[in-house]
């Protein structure tokens, strides 16, 4: 999906220096873009990652090309990147977008929870999915996360059922799967753990990461393939054949999560200490 930028809302933290900008569709969107100080490549990864954890059904922003026009980054001059002393301009063009979870003037969203509140994360079992979808990807980052309340309905109630209100956790961030523009598998044993190990002292066994596992082995080429003709090809420039390598590896992949899962126990003896 390609959307327009129409407002510059503010600036955001991390080491890609995005932009939070609300475009023509109504929603607002955190945008890193082709020139970010960490590769252009991030925003391939950003891609692809967005569209396999939508089949894979994980809680995860939609993901767009926003784009930027000249008169757009005109009329908005604090658009731009800070590199010690310089500032980098943005060029116009097709930026990766995430969906912010909703209107930012309204709704509060945190990247910590104490760990009183992190048992009350409805949707918290998606943490343990996320284990073995970062091993398959080959994150070399820690698991991001960002929390906000909101209604959840429980499954099978009716549609006017408007659901109570819980605390909704949603995975953000996948610049670094493939191990960010190194485009590899480093798979090192703690890369991707989420930083909080509350959620990973539930697992008694591989069976508490289902259904995802199941998912990722039956992983279809044609998610992989869709994923990237949907992509702007300008954000590959002359990777095509770099980028269809490393496809090609993640299919491959998609028997070797529980290995990885095993190498990782090993690593850490402790992470899992009632698995059986």
């Amino acid at each position: 999906m390609i959307v327009r930028a129409t407002r510059f809302l503010r600036k955001m933290r991390g080491g890609a220096q995005s932009h939070l900008i609300e475009a023509g569709d109504g929603h607002a969107y955190v945008v890193k873009f082709t020139n970010n100080p960490q590769h252009r490549r991030i925003l391939v990864n950003e891609w692809l990652a967005s569209r396999f954890l939508a089949y894979l059904q994980f809680t995860a922003p939609p993901a767009a090309a926003v784009e930027l026009t000249r008169d757009f980054l005109e009329e908005h001059p604090a658009i731009h990147m800070q590199l010690g002393s310089s500032r980098i301009p943005v060029p116009p063009g097709r930026h990766f977008g995430s969906r912010f979870p909703g209107d930012p003037e309204r709704l509060t969203v945190y990247d910590f929870l104490p760990d009183v509140l992190l048992g009350k994360v409805g949707n918290r079992r998606q943490f343990l999915g996320m284990l073995a979808f970062d091993k398959w990807t080959g994150n070399s980052d820690s698991r991001q996360a960002v929390f906000f309340r909101a209604r959840v309905r429980a499954e099978g109630a009716p549609p006017e059922d408007e659901g109570r209100p819980s605390w909704v956790a949603t995975m953000i961030d996948h610049g670094f799967v493939f191990d960010g523009p190194q485009w590899s598998f480093a798979d090192a044993p703690l890369a991707g753990l989420y930083h909080r190990p509350l959620y990973y002292e539930e697992v008694r066994s591989l069976d508490d990461l289902q259904p995802w596992l199941e998912r990722i082995e039956s992983f279809p080429e044609h998610i992989v393939d869709e994923a990237l003709r949907t992509m702007p090809d300008d954000w590959l420039e002359d990777d095509e054949h770099a980028v269809s390598g490393l496809l090609d590896k993640l299919l491959r992949r998609r028997t070797r999560v529980t290995s990885l899962i095993d190498q990782l126990r090993r690593a850490r003896p402790g992470l899992f200490p009632n698995w059986r």
